[in-house]
C-alpha cells in the first residue's frame, strides 16, 4: 500500500493482528481482573488453569502491542523487530497448544521432538541467553511429546526463574531414561521456600500469586508425572518427572 503525500502520520494503525492483539487483550484483562474481597471464591482447578493461561499471555500480549506501536514509527526491516514478533508470536501459539491439550481435544499424531520443545520454551521464556546453561541428552532431545502442557510445564519454569530469580544463573538439565523424561532447573533464589510453597498447593490460589507455579505441578499431576525439590549449596532445584510419551 502506498500512502498519498498528505496521509498523517500518527494515525493509528489498523488491520486483523493489530484488532485481534486488543481483543484478546480485552478477554485476558477480564478473565483476571480480581473480584472485591467480600466477592473472592476459591477457584475450581479448572478455572484456576484457565486463569493461568490468562495470566501468561499478558506478557507476550503486552509486546506485541508494543511492537506493534514501534512498527508504525520506524522502518519495518529491524531485524531485531521481526525476531521479537516471531518470539512472542511462538509464545502465544504454545498458548493456544496449552488451552487445546487441557480442554481435551484430540491429541496430533505423531507429536513434537523434546528438543524442539525445551528450545521453543527457552525462546518464550524470554530468559537471557548469557543466564541459562542447558544441558539437553541426545536421547531426551529426540523423545516425542504429544501433549503441549510439557512445554507450559517448562515454559513456566522458565519464566518464573527469569522474573523472579534476581538474575541468577540458571541451570536447566533434560535426560530421559527409563521411561522417564526428567526437568531438573536449578538456580541460587534468596528464598527457595517462597517458590516451593505455591508447589504444595492442593488448590489454587485465590488471586494470581504464584499461579504459574501452582499450573506446573497441576500439569504434572494431569500427565502422570511428579514435581520434587531439594535445597543444596548450588541453590534450589525444582525437578519435573514425566512419562515418557
Amino acid at each position: 500500500m502506498t500512502l498519498a503525500p498528505d496521509t498523517p502520520r500518527t494515525q493509528r494503525p489498523s488491520g486483523l493482528l493489530p484488532d485481534l492483539a486488543r481483543v484478546v487483550r480485552d478477554h485476558v484483562v477480564r478473565a483476571t481482573r480480581r473480584r472485591r474481597p467480600e466477592q473472592e471464591l476459591p477457584p475450581t482447578p479448572e478455572t484456576a488453569l484457565l486463569r493461568a493461561m490468562c495470566h501468561d499471555m499478558r506478557s507476550p500480549l503486552a509486546s506485541l502491542e508494543a511492537l506493534l506501536g514501534t512498527l508504525d514509527r520506524v522502518p519495518a526491516d529491524r531485524p531485531e523487530l521481526l525476531e521479537l514478533a516471531r518470539a512472542q508470536t511462538a509464545h502465544l501459539s504454545s498458548m493456544l497448544r496449552t488451552a487445546d491439550a487441557t480442554g481435551g481435544a484430540t491429541r496430533r499424531t505423531g507429536g513434537r521432538l523434546l528438543g524442539d520443545v525445551v528450545r521453543a520454551a527457552v525462546s518464550a521464556s524470554g530468559l537471557p541467553a548469557g543466564q541459562l546453561c542447558l544441558a539437553l541428552q541426545d536421547r531426551a532431545a529426540g523423545v516425542r511429546v504429544a501433549d503441549a502442557r510439557v512445554q507450559r510445564i517448562l515454559t513456566n519454569l522458565l519464566e518464573n526463574a527469569h522474573r523472579h530469580g534476581d538474575g541468577a544463573p540458571v541451570v536447566l538439565a533434560v535426560t530421559s531414561r527409563g521411561g522417564v523424561v526428567r526437568l531438573s532447573l536449578t538456580q541460587d533464589v534468596a528464598h527457595p521456600h517462597r517458590v516451593v510453597q505455591y508447589l504444595r498447593r492442593d488448590v489454587p490460589p485465590v488471586d494470581l500469586t504464584g499461579l504459574g507455579l501452582w499450573s506446573v505441578q497441576r500439569h504434572t499431576h494431569d500427565l502422570g508425572g511428579t514435581v520434587v525439590w531439594a535445597v543444596t549449596g548450588a541453590g534450589l532445584t525444582l525437578r519435573v518427572d514425566l512419562p515418557d510419551r
